[in-house]
Protein backbone atom coordinates (compact mmCIF):
# COMPACT_ATOMS: atom_id res chain seq x y z
CA UNK A 1 0.00 0.00 0.00
CA UNK A 2 1.44 3.59 -1.37
CA UNK A 3 2.04 6.35 1.07
CA UNK A 4 -0.96 8.03 -0.91
CA UNK A 5 -3.06 5.13 0.78
CA UNK A 6 -2.16 5.70 4.35
CA UNK A 7 -2.69 8.95 4.45
CA UNK A 8 -6.32 9.18 3.24
CA UNK A 9 -7.61 8.72 6.94
CA UNK A 10 -5.44 11.82 8.00
CA UNK A 11 -6.48 13.49 5.63
CA UNK A 12 -10.54 12.91 6.22
CA UNK A 13 -9.81 13.83 9.67
CA UNK A 14 -8.11 17.03 8.94
CA UNK A 15 -11.03 18.20 6.72
CA UNK A 16 -13.88 16.82 9.01
CA UNK A 17 -15.59 20.58 9.66
CA UNK A 18 -15.10 21.60 5.72
CA UNK A 19 -18.65 22.21 4.26
CA UNK A 20 -18.85 20.51 0.67
CA UNK A 21 -18.28 21.62 -2.32
CA UNK A 22 -14.91 23.13 -1.90
CA UNK A 23 -12.32 24.06 -3.91
CA UNK A 24 -8.33 22.64 -3.17
CA UNK A 25 -7.56 25.82 -1.53
CA UNK A 26 -10.52 25.82 1.00
CA UNK A 27 -9.62 22.26 1.80
CA UNK A 28 -5.74 23.09 2.22
CA UNK A 29 -6.74 25.83 4.26
CA UNK A 30 -9.38 23.75 6.46
CA UNK A 31 -6.34 21.43 7.29
CA UNK A 32 -4.00 24.03 8.11
CA UNK A 33 -6.46 25.67 10.38
CA UNK A 34 -7.35 22.11 11.83
CA UNK A 35 -3.57 21.51 12.61
CA UNK A 36 -2.85 19.08 10.25
CA UNK A 37 0.21 17.29 9.54
CA UNK A 38 2.58 18.52 6.85
CA UNK A 39 2.34 14.92 4.90
CA UNK A 40 -1.30 16.12 5.02
CA UNK A 41 -1.02 19.85 3.60
CA UNK A 42 1.65 17.92 1.09
CA UNK A 43 -1.13 15.55 -0.14
CA UNK A 44 -3.77 17.96 -0.31
CA UNK A 45 -1.72 20.26 -2.23
CA UNK A 46 -0.83 17.53 -4.66
CA UNK A 47 -4.80 17.12 -5.44
CA UNK A 48 -5.81 18.73 -9.20
CA UNK A 49 -7.44 22.25 -8.21
CA UNK A 50 -11.00 21.46 -8.31
CA UNK A 51 -14.10 21.90 -6.59
CA UNK A 52 -14.80 18.64 -4.50
CA UNK A 53 -18.73 17.68 -4.09
CA UNK A 54 -17.67 15.39 -0.33
CA UNK A 55 -15.19 13.77 1.37
CA UNK A 56 -15.48 10.78 -0.65
CA UNK A 57 -14.45 12.36 -3.77
CA UNK A 58 -11.26 14.17 -1.87
CA UNK A 59 -10.21 10.62 -0.57
CA UNK A 60 -10.38 9.56 -4.61
CA UNK A 61 -8.35 12.52 -5.45
CA UNK A 62 -5.63 11.84 -2.66
CA UNK A 63 -5.67 7.65 -3.58
CA UNK A 64 -4.63 8.53 -7.20
CA UNK A 65 -2.38 11.51 -6.42
CA UNK A 66 1.73 9.98 -6.97
CA UNK A 67 3.75 10.17 -4.00
CA UNK A 68 5.20 13.34 -4.10
CA UNK A 69 9.12 13.24 -3.95
CA UNK A 70 12.21 14.79 -4.20
CA UNK A 71 12.41 16.81 -7.32
CA UNK A 72 8.25 16.31 -8.27
CA UNK A 73 6.80 19.66 -9.17
CA UNK A 74 3.37 19.36 -8.04
CA UNK A 75 1.81 22.23 -10.30
CA UNK A 76 2.02 19.28 -13.32
CA UNK A 77 -0.32 16.77 -11.48
CA UNK A 78 -3.54 18.53 -12.31
CA UNK A 79 -2.89 18.68 -15.88
CA UNK A 80 -1.41 15.54 -16.26
CA UNK A 81 -4.25 13.89 -14.10
CA UNK A 82 -7.00 16.04 -16.31
CA UNK A 83 -5.15 15.43 -19.87
CA UNK A 84 -4.90 11.01 -18.30
CA UNK A 85 -0.68 11.60 -18.62
CA UNK A 86 1.01 8.96 -17.42
CA UNK A 87 3.86 10.15 -14.58
CA UNK A 88 7.06 9.89 -16.48
CA UNK A 89 6.03 9.75 -19.75
CA UNK A 90 7.78 12.86 -21.89
CA UNK A 91 5.47 15.21 -23.61
CA UNK A 92 6.11 14.83 -26.81
CA UNK A 93 5.37 11.17 -26.35
CA UNK A 94 2.10 11.94 -24.98
CA UNK A 95 1.31 14.54 -28.03
CA UNK A 96 -0.28 13.10 -31.43
CA UNK A 97 2.81 12.67 -34.40
CA UNK A 98 1.69 15.27 -36.81
CA UNK A 99 0.28 14.71 -40.18
CA UNK A 100 2.45 15.93 -43.31
CA UNK A 101 0.57 18.56 -43.42
CA UNK A 102 1.36 20.22 -40.45
CA UNK A 103 4.98 19.16 -41.33
CA UNK A 104 4.70 20.95 -44.31
CA UNK A 105 3.64 24.08 -41.39
CA UNK A 106 6.28 23.87 -40.00
CA UNK A 107 9.36 24.35 -42.67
Amino acid sequence: MGAAHTIVPQVLDALKDVSYPADRDRLLTAAREAGAPDEVVRALRGIPAEVYGGRDEVARAVRATPDSGPGRDTTQASPQARHRGRPGVAQHLREEPKTPIHEEFDR
